[in-house]
């Protein structure tokens, strides 16, 4: 026997549409309503499994005003489903407004396993350990995208970019973590698929023409954590202007770095 919810999460294929499950495709027929970002595209993926539940828009925009018209919905009797346009819900798409209102008034909420660009990409790269840091769309400013890169030095950090940033992106990251190895992953499950493992540098030429698709990157961890930490000093100081012989006075003083070594680096760097 098979419990039943009054809400459910589903995930939907990020690019192949046969990446769904039978419970996934079973479910979204069962439902009163489907709940989705976008009705155009969910409406694709419907027909082609000759689904013919009514969709309800809900993304960002709406999330909060649409919140009490689902919750009539389930005090009538209804059972409703999620999803987004591709992938997981409430990784880095809707969900994380009705999800709480829902468990507030008491309502069962279950998630379906299915597809999901993260663990998609992750199964395919090479990592020594389990452990990584999911951190969803990087930010878009130089400095909120510096600071990110080196407060995650010591993990495997993987995020979002858009196809257009990507590039500008790496560069950053480059200016503060150097040749560091990462992996950059487009068009997961489509046609033109591609995952690039190597250096910042060769995978910067690699892309030199553009790049297009859906974008997931991990930046690897540093293998020095310390030594990545003074470079990143060294180089925020000399941005500001700062001398070779003064960075090595301020870190010296501030952090106990030797004062040679700073001076050293810092003229490499």
């Amino acid at each position: 026997m098979v419990r039943e919810f009054d809400f459910y999460v589903v995930p939907t294929p990020i690019g192949n549409i046969q990446d769904i499950t039978y419970r996934a495709v079973e479910i979204l027929k069962s439902v009163d309503l489907i709940a989705c970002e976008d009705t155009r595209i969910t409406q694709k993926l419907l027909n082609h499994y000759d689904i013919r539940t009514k969709c309800i828009s809900y993304h960002k925009y709406n999330e909060r005003e649409r919140v009490g018209f689902f919750l009539k919905e389930l005090e009538s009797g209804k059972k409703v489903a999620l999803v987004s346009d591709a992938g997981t819900p409430m990784i880095c798409d809707p969900g994380a407004v009705i999800i709480p209102e829902l468990l507030k008034n008491g309502f069962s909420v279950t998630s379906l396993p299915g597809a999901c660009a993260v663990t998609t990409f992750l199964s395919q790269v090479p990592r020594e350990g389990e452990d990584f840091a999911f951190i969803g769309f990087i930010g878009r400013g130089n400095k909120q995208i510096k600071e990110t890169v080196k407060n995650y030095s010591s993990s495997n950090m993987v995020f979002y970019d858009s196809p257009e940033r990507i590039l500008k992106t790496l560069e950053v990251i480059k200016s503060v973590r150097g040749e560091v190895k990462i992996a950059l992953g487009r068009e997961l499950s489509k046609l033109f698929e591609e995952v690039v493992v190597d250096n910042i540098s060769n995978v910067l030429n690699h892309f030199e023409n553009g790049i297009k698709g859906e974008i997931i990157c991990m930046v690897y961890a540093d293998e020095d954590v310390a030594a990545s930490d003074m470079d990143f000093k060294i180089k925020e100081l000399k941005s500001k202007g700062f001398k070779d012989k003064e960075v090595s006075v301020i870190l010296s003083s501030l952090f106990g770095y030797n004062k040679n070594e700073v001076y050293k680096k810092s003229l490499l760097l």
